[in-house]
């Protein structure tokens, strides 16, 4: 009886002191612990296999909850996202935001990249890659210029060359493709901020990408490869089977053109079988749209096959933000509108990009994660959709970011469904 009573307390003491711990907890939220919550909308979490209503409760720029029915009364505010889609906010993988103004300049410090906050809230981004403007002479420059003032956050693939994309001319210099220094920056200087290697644009052989997979190497880091400006077009087949690991990015999958790319679907419209055994063994293709690289005679019947992207992101710069490519918003319903699922396409634009470059705490909407989220409404209606050919797809389907939120911060409402009416303003005096 003894034994028993003893028993008894113990538990009441172990039951007491985790009542304690889950009341004192960073993540209990009673009346008014919630700063945001956004209410009734359909999350999809692909990392957290969450596609169901539920309510997600921000506080301290954190995700506190993810719940059904949390209280508007836990809440000091509340957002009624009922009908809309509530995900991670968006990883654009492929971006160039390196801005500025010396003249001539292609991509880096050039009016041709774009400040990322212009450009990524308006379509439910939150990270951006930006893939290669810079390269280890210049990226303190783009450091200082633009990661630093963004209140998007800005991550970098470093390019091999060390002007970065200054120009096409340098970008064909060898001698100044320095594995050992592109691998120093990225692991003694900037391990946070440079989460992988870039090679694009040459006109030789291979030799380009060899340096830039000896940095990924030294730096344990991924390499992403623009390839195709070759004449006669170099193997791909070669690229992925003898240069390329599993994990290294092949970008611009969707291109077809110039005649100095070869293409992953062939004339014949059928995906070439080492493309597949390819991604099978860890190769990723990212979409890479651009202003010129994503064509729908290779889109189409590439999905129809059953090979998709493990990444969807858009190339961001001028070209491509007024050509068919317009925003990640917009190239994520291209692929809607030709078969793929709402939570496949948002898998490859949150988890599966923040698992290519190591973060693993971005695309998520994981309690204790960093509060960036996005709403979208997905709408139904007649709409047309361009490739980098000026060539049409009709469809049924758009997304649209109706909701941007960084931090907690809500940085992006394009119907005001987080705001008070203005006869609020009235009413209080």
């Amino acid at each position: 009886m003894l034994a028993c009573t003893h028993a008894k307390n113990a538990g009441r003491v172990a039951g007491f002191l985790c009542s304690l711990l889950f009341l004192f907890s960073p993540y209990f939220s009673n009346a008014q612990d919630i700063e945001l919550l956004l209410k009734g909308g359909h999350v999809i979490d692909p990392k957290n296999n969450i596609d169901a209503v539920m309510d997600v409760a921000i506080a301290g720029g954190k995700i506190v909850r993810v719940a059904s029915n949390i209280a508007a009364s836990e809440a000091k505010k509340t957002v009624d996202v009922k009908g809309y889609y509530v995900t991670p906010g968006l990883i654009d993988m492929h971006a160039h935001v390196f801005a500025g103004t010396v003249p001539d300049a292609y991509i880096a410090n050039a009016s041709t990249s774009l400040p990322p906050d212009g450009f990524t809230f308006r379509a439910g981004i939150t990270t951006v890659v930006d893939a290669g403007s810079s390269g280890w002479r210049n990226f303190r420059t783009f450091k200082a210029q633009t990661i630093d003032k963004a209140q998007t956050r800005v991550l970098a693939l470093l390019n091999i060359v060390g002007t970065g994309m200054a120009s096409r001319y340098e970008e064909q210099d060898l001698s100044d493709m320095n594995p050992v220094m592109v691998a120093n920056m990225i692991q003694r200087l900037f391990p946070k901020i440079i989460v992988g290697v870039k090679a694009a644009h040459f006109w030789g052989d291979y030799a380009q990408v060899k340096a830039a997979v000896e940095a990924g190497k030294l730096a344990n880091v991924p390499v992403m490869v623009d390839f195709g400006e070759h004449q006669p077009p170099l193997s791909i087949e070669k690229l992925f089977k003898e240069y390329l690991r599993p994990g290294d990015i092949f970008t611009h999958t969707y291109s077809h053109g110039p005649a100095n790319r070869e293409t992953v679907v062939d004339e014949n419209g059928k995906v070439k079988p080492f493309v597949f055994e390819a991604q099978k063994n860890g190769l990723i293709f990212d979409v890479g749209h651009g202003g010129g690289a994503f064509a729908w005679r290779q889109a189409i019947p590439a999905m129809q096959q059953g090979f998709k992207p493990n990444v969807i992101s858009t190339d961001l710069h001028t070209d491509s933000m007024n050509g068919g490519m317009k925003g990640l918003d917009n190239v994520i319903s291209k692929f809607l509108n030709m078969g793929m699922t709402l939570p496949d396409a948002i898998l490859r634009a949150t988890w599966n990009p923040a698992q290519v470059i190591k973060r693993p705490d971005l695309g998520t909407l994981s309690v204790g994660s960093e509060a960036d989220i996005a709403v979208f409404n997905l709408k139904k209606g007649d709409f047309g959709f361009l490739d980098t050919r000026k060539l049409k797809l009709k469809g049924d389907k758009k997304l649209e970011a109706e909701l941007t939120i960084r931090a907690g911060k809500i940085v992006w409402d394009l119907n005001g469904i987080s705001a008070a009416g203005w006869e609020s303003e009235m009413t209080a005096k």
